[in-house]
Formats: structure tokens, sequence, C-alpha cells
């Protein structure tokens, strides 16, 4: 900015009001100025700016390695939310290691994001110390329940959901029902799959032993999870998947078993992802608003900066019902 102010031959204050266009300034000086900057092929320093202004308009993003389409569309969302909002998206992913979630928390902290965005699971969590040497970082957890050091929390009404998914099924005649639920260590999984109970329970249905099955949240554990099931000496008609990642093992493991869906089987899955509609034939599943989730994290991280001493807060999504084919009648 020095070197284009002595070229111009007009003061640094000058260059300043003429690149942030902040004050009125003749056409004449103007013209002296560009004519500088195109010359000397000058562009703003964005770590400059930041240095003087406290803020990098960056948003970080930590998330747990996951085949799952899910965890891809939430991100999406968010990077739109904050290209909407004029902030960049860092993204770091933890391949769910340890050591690797640890180094990219400091990295994002060391490059000063003005706020930060966690979407981890319960057994990969960012070191409470790295968080500690920066308290005033607005901090929003998303998809999961909270942990110490989170301003405000994003969820999904998991419970609600797995109710809702397994009333679907029973509303269609169908009363042998199992539920490949995911990681029972992960908050979400563990209340789709108490929400499948509660339902059960509610129509005065039987869980036979071995109709619960655990597996993680991707397309493998639902090929084993189904394998599981059809094994049994009395299969169930209809399987709720904990996420439509697993849904997707389910198809592949009906088709190895020469099974039809939903003739031979119903299945319901969960989140709604894209590929959940391509599927032959298209899963019903329960719609997790996905956009909303990225949206809603980011207004939360901007909220939390120019109010830091706001209470902290739950928002909660609701889930909907999307019926497709892959539920029949019993």
């Amino acid at each position: 900015m020095k070197d284009v102010a002595r070229l111009a031959g007009v003061s640094t204050s000058t260059v300043s009001h003429v690149i942030n266009n902040n004050r009125f300034v003749s056409d004449s000086i103007r013209d002296k100025v560009m004519v500088a900057v195109e010359q000397l092929n000058y562009a703003p320093s964005a770590l400059a700016r930041s240095l003087k202004l406290n803020t990098t308009h960056t948003i970080g993003m930590l998330v747990t390695s996951s085949n799952n389409p899910f965890y891809a569309e939430v991100v999406r969302g968010v990077e739109r939310s904050c290209y909407e909002r004029g902030y960049s998206l860092i993204l770091c992913n933890t391949e769910e290691d340890e050591a690797r979630m640890n180094r990219s928390m400091e990295t994002l902290l060391q490059k000063r994001v003005d706020g930060l965005l966690l979407m981890c699971t319960e057994n990969h969590r960012p070191s409470p110390d790295a968080l500690s040497r920066y308290p005033s970082l607005p901090i929003v957890m998303m998809d999961w329940a909270p942990f110490g050091g989170a301003n405000d929390i994003i969820q999904d009404n998991s419970l609600l959901g797995g109710e809702m998914a397994t009333e679907y099924l029973i509303s269609r005649g169908y009363r042998k029902i199992a539920c490949i639920a995911g990681p029972q260590d992960k908050t979400t999984a563990h209340q789709r799959l108490e929400g499948y109970r509660r339902a059960m329970h509610r129509a005065g249905l039987e869980i036979p032993s071995g109709y619960e099955v655990y597996c993680d949240f991707e397309f493998e554990g639902g090929v084993q999870g189904m394998q599981q099931l059809l094994a049994l000496a009395e299969p169930p008609h209809a399987v709720f998947a904990g996420n439509d990642a697993i849904a997707v093992g389910i198809y592949q493991a009906l088709y190895l078993a020469g099974m039809v869906v939903p003739q031979d089987m119903a299945v319901m899955g969960y989140d709604d992802i894209e590929l959940a509609k391509y599927l032959t034939p298209p899963l019903s599943t329960i719609h997790q608003p996905k956009d909303s989730l990225g949206e809603l994290a980011i207004d939360a991280l901007l909220n939390r900066l120019q109010h830091p001493e706001r209470d902290a807060q739950v928002l909660v999504l609701t889930p909907e019902l999307v019926e497709r084919a892959s539920v029949g009648y019993r």
C-alpha cells in the first residue's frame, strides 16, 4: 500500500479509502491510485486486514471421516451459508484419528478462525486443553449431544424420528420389525434405537432376541447387520435402519440373498440423503433438514460473535417422514 501511495503521489490512508471505498475520494485521485494499483499488481492483504480488524471472516469446521453421504450434504449446506454471509470455510477431516483431530484443531485455532463448528463423535472429540486456551472462541456442536466447551448445539430429534419410522412400519401392517441401529456410543444412534423400542412397546409388539443389531453408520455395517438378521430362525418382515447408509447396505445384502424390497423385506431409513430417492425401489426414510442444520449452525456462530454473553442454546430440528416405495403393506 505504501508503494501504491508513493507511485500515485498520495497518502496511504487515501489508498485505503479508494481500495475499501469507505470515504469520498475525487475521481482524479481515484484514477491515479487505480493506475498505480494496476502497474504494481497490488492486491489487498487479507492477513493484514484481519490483524487490524481482529477478524478473519473465516469459519473452521472439524468433521469425523465417514463414507456416509449425510456428512457431505451437511458440509455443502454449511459452505453455502458461509458464502452467502461473506465468510470462508476451512474444513478439516479427522479420519477418526485422535492425534490428527487435535493437530487440526490447533491449526484452525492458530489461523484465528472467527468461530468453530464441530461435527464429531463422542469417542472422537477435541482436546479440552486446546479449547481452554481460546475461551472466547464461539463453538457450535452439530448432530450430537453437548460436551464441556460448546456454546450452542444444533441437533436432530432422533428419539422422535426413531418413533416415527417404526410407527410408519406398524401402520403398514408390519409386526415383525427389526432395527439395525448405529453405534450405541453415539447419542443420535442410541436415541433412534430408543424411539424404535418405544413405538414397539406402545403398539404391544414383542422385540425378539436378535432383532436389535448394532453396527457402525457405514454401508458395510448395513450389509453385515442384514445378513445377521437373515440368519435368524425367524427373520423379520421389516427393518428400520439407523441411517440411510445402513439402508444402502441392507439393499445390497437382500440383493445377494435373492430377496426383493419391499415384497420380501420392507426397509425404512433415516437422514434422507440424496441417494435415497435413486435407489431401486426409492427408499422410505426420515428426512433431516440438512441445509437448515448448516444454516442454523452458521447463524448461531455469527450471533454468538455479536452477542458473546448470550445464554447457550440448544436448537432441535424436527424430523419429517418421507414415504417412498421401500415399504409396502403386510
